[in-house]
């Protein structure tokens, strides 16, 4: 039996985009060889995705032959980092004003965590804040602990990952801004980056009960976006 043009065509979407994410989670890019053992097929038939992709820039070929992400992709993470902020900010103005906290929401990039978007609480004289765009390495601080525990578990990662996965939450003192408490949960939606959201606060009895409204949030955020 022949296959249909239309589920050929599905199959050739699914394995390009299959390609792309392996090229753009891959720290030294992929060779065409790899790419076609990660996707069980013939190497013309890798190379044919991956020259496809290369004319959309979305990946790029080194002089060394490997690929790597393009500067096409940039432009498709704005628009998704668009299409998430959009859903999220007035989720997040709603957190502020009832936690009386600063709310952040960010995503992973490389090996950092980088803020897209923070909203002060209302009417506050005095507040914990820092600008959208600030970042700091994963693995440090609520959102960085709730960004890595967002992602499938790996050999020998750190306890507080783990745990930050299992109860929903991740929660710090003092590893990002000396003194300050930050809570944070994760974000998973397929087809977007990591993301959470995050609380930052000098007050413990904020932060003591900031977990279960910031977990709501987010399981409203994941069916809006999913």
């Amino acid at each position: 039996m022949v296959d249909s043009p239309r589920a050929a065509g599905t199959q050739t979407l699914a394995r390009g985009l299959r390609a792309l994410q392996l090229v753009s989670t891959a720290s030294d890019g992929l060779s065409i060889q790899e790419v076609a053992g990660e996707l069980d097929v013939h190497r013309s038939i890798a190379s044919r995705l991956l020259t496809t992709l290369a004319d959309f820039h979305l990946v790029a070929r080194g002089s060394d032959g490997r690929y790597r992400t393009g500067t096409g992709l940039a432009a498709l993470a704005g628009g998704i980092h668009a299409t998430l902020r959009a859903a999220a900010e007035p989720v997040m103005h709603e957190l502020a004003a009832g936690l009386g906290a600063t709310i952040s929401l960010l995503v992973v990039e490389g090996s950092q965590a980088v803020a897209l978007s923070v909203v002060e609480p209302p009417g506050a004289s005095y507040v914990l804040s820092f600008k959208t765009g600030s970042r700091h390495p994963l693995g440090r601080g609520s959102a960085g602990v709730a960004l890595l525990a967002a992602q499938s578990p790996s050999p020998g990662e750190a306890a507080n990952v783990t745990e930050a996965r299992a109860r929903g939450f991740a929660a710090t003192f003092g590893e990002v801004e000396p003194g300050a408490y930050g809570v944070a949960v994760p974000i998973t939606v397929e087809g977007l980056p990591a993301a959470c959201l995050n609380l930052i606060t000098y007050r413990p009895e904020i932060a003591d009960q900031a977990a279960p409204a910031l977990m709501t949030a987010a399981e409203r955020l994941h069916g809006d976006l999913a």
